[in-house]
């Protein structure tokens, strides 16, 4: 799709974006667009995960949000490491594990501090909601971000910036998005932010494949396109090149029992 945008449609490289979950599909997927397109007719293009696009963007933007654009990234280790220094100061009768967790899956939902604070409903969420609010000042102090922040943090610009939001969305003129049945609440609001309401989206995925509800995922999100996409066009890839017919049979009785939006019935040629 990327080489006919770019050779039939005329669409230059650069205003393109495709985004994955794994560095390696974004490997792979650059690798085999190289092979398809001559010369440098692909240069500019953006192939990455969520979060290398969100630190680009936040590369720009950071100020905007108080940040300085040298900022820090903090991995999983870095997080645990500041939420048990907050602890060792306040004390807490819960995991630091499973309080990173929970700020972890608000941060997923679009759910910032103060809404953590409102919403809490038992004695972990509202230890967990005051740890929040804690551990974002830190943060910012530090000049850091954590991963969960480099998806919320690009929304929160988009959302609440017009230059920001103006921008990104004159720069983009097609985007793709790869397992798109994986995307939590907080990347399905940046593809809506970063496409707007005119400009062209192509999305991949299949809800009889969404595993990752456990972090986020929200297999939702590939049935809210007919909503936010009055035009959305869909083509069923139902023909499968790995396996034999008696195999794709099983699998279709299988996933009849999943609740579906758009059905499907997946076939083989190779008998």
């Amino acid at each position: 799709k990327i080489a006919h945008l770019i050779q039939q449609c005329g669409v230059p490289a650069r205003h393109i974006v495709a985004v994955t979950f794994t560095n390696k599909a974004a490997r792979e997927m650059r690798e085999r667009v190289g092979k398809l397109l001559p010369g440098d007719t692909g240069k500019g293009l953006q192939v990455s995960t969520f979060h290398t696009l969100g630190m680009r963007m936040l590369r720009r933007d950071a100020v905007t949000l108080g940040y300085k654009s040298n900022f820090s990234i903090f991995d999983s280790q870095d997080s645990l490491h500041l939420i048990d220094e907050l602890l060792r100061k306040g004390g807490s009768a819960f995991a630091s594990d499973a309080l990173r967790n929970q700020i972890s899956d608000w941060k997923n939902r679009l759910t910032l501090p103060k809404q953590a604070v409102q919403q809490a409903a038992t004695e972990f969420e509202q230890a967990a909601a005051l740890l929040y609010a804690e551990y974002q000042r830190s943060l910012k102090a530090y000049n850091a971000l954590d991963f969960d922040d480099l998806i919320l943090q690009p929304v929160l610009a988009l959302q609440d910036h017009d230059t920001v939001r103006e921008h990104w969305q004159m720069r983009l003129r097609h985007m793709l998005v790869d397992e798109y049945q994986d995307t939590n609440a907080a990347q399905y609001r940046l593809v809506q932010l970063l496409v707007g309401k005119t400009k062209p989206c192509t999305v991949v995925g299949d809800d009889d494949q969404s595993i990752y509800a456990w972090r986020g995922a929200n297999p939702e999100n590939l049935h809210r396109l007919k909503d936010d996409f009055p035009r959305l066009e869909i083509v069923k890839l139902e023909q499968n090149y790995r396996s034999a017919g008696c195999i794709l049979k099983c699998a279709n009785q299988l996933i009849a029992n999943n609740p579906h939006v758009i059905e499907k019935q997946l076939w083989s040629s190779l008998g």
